[in-house]
């Protein structure tokens, strides 16, 4: 099993690190997902995973906007090429904490923050919009 590092306000570090756990080696093919989300969540300041039925990836998507971001967002249940959605969906499920769903997931600077509940959380409390800055996705 694999999980990501997440981000905090103020860490420094590699954009997106991906750390074996205590559980057994994953397979070639699950870290070969592992890297396409890294590389597709390192692709832009900021990257959602979503699915486009999805209330909440709505509510995530609707916030960043309103606050003047232009986040790259990957639609899991529209991405062409079999059940490469399904993969992604299934390994960012194991990046966050066990119950939340897996969508949406957000990334900032190329570091994981989290799904809704960490997102909002983060605004309520005054922390996004210096995350934001800090990766370079607002300039005010």
């Amino acid at each position: 099993m694999l999980r990501m590092e997440v981000a905090e306000s103020g860490s420094g570090g590699v954009a997106a690190a991906v750390a074996e756990s205590a559980s057994p080696a994953p397979s070639e093919a699950a870290m070969a997902v592992y890297e396409r989300v890294a590389r597709m969540a390192s692709g832009n300041a900021v990257v959602v995973f979503s699915a486009s039925g999805c209330c909440m990836c709505h509510v995530v998507k609707r916030l960043l906007l309103g606050l003047g971001v232009g986040p790259t967002v990957y639609e899991l249940d529209q991405l062409g090429g079999g059940s490469g959605g399904r993969e992604i969906q299934a390994a960012l499920a194991q990046l966050l904490p066990p119950g939340q769903p897996a969508v949406p997931v957000v990334f900032v600077g190329g570091r994981l923050l989290g799904g809704v509940e960490k997102v909002m959380a983060c605004h309520i409390n005054g922390t996004l919009v210096p995350l934001l800055k800090q990766a370079g996705a607002l300039w005010l």
